[in-house]
């Protein structure tokens, strides 16, 4: 996993420096014992750049879906899900998730980014997951070399994508729903 997330920081800040953007990428250092907001956080003045990026990274050969009980964790009384979506409402920053989909030895991984806010609908509606193919309906990112290429397009298309403006209801609704004792 580690790997997928300095790849994507680096990817995001070699764009700001090709394009010229006043904007910086950086991996927030996780701890053991103690749950971390999200993966990479983007700095920047430019709304659109001013994200918040948690990173998956799935075996395709072995799951069919990315599910919210398995992938996502449980620290301090509060799904992963629920912590950061309540971060990214706060901070007003730009929610994404990064998904990258390995598929074995010989065959391309892909990264798709996912608008943080189809992720709370999906959960919303009562879906166990997202599905491979509703990620793979996010265009991949560029590949050169063996790196992840970001382009303007890759971001501007998820700016604003969907409106997380949520009340306390909605807040409840993750914090119980995301409980696994509440099963």
């Amino acid at each position: 996993m580690g790997d997928f997330e300095w790849a994507l920081t680096a990817a995001l800040n070699s764009f700001f420096d090709k394009e010229g953007i006043h904007a910086i990428a950086y991996r927030l250092k996780q701890s053991r014992f103690s749950s971390q907001l999200v993966d990479i956080l983007v700095d920047s003045r430019t709304p659109e750049y001013y994200l918040a990026i948690e990173c998956k990274s799935l075996d395709a050969r072995k799951t069919k879906s990315l599910y919210f009980k398995q992938h996502f964790s449980l620290a301090a009384g509060n799904h992963q899900l629920a912590r950061e979506t309540e971060f990214i409402i706060r901070s007003g920053r730009q929610g994404i998730l990064a998904v990258e989909l390995r598929r074995g030895i010989g065959k391309s991984r892909t990264a798709h980014l996912v608008p943080w806010g189809q992720v709370y609908q999906s959960f919303h509606a009562g879906k166990v997951g997202l599905t491979l193919e509703e990620i793979e309906n996010n265009p991949p990112l560029e590949r050169k070399g063996g790196a992840y290429d970001i382009s303007y397009l890759d971001i501007v298309r998820i700016s604003g994508y969907y409106d997380l403006k949520l009340d306390s209801s909605d807040l409840d609704f993750l914090n119980t729903e995301l409980d696994p004792g509440s099963d």
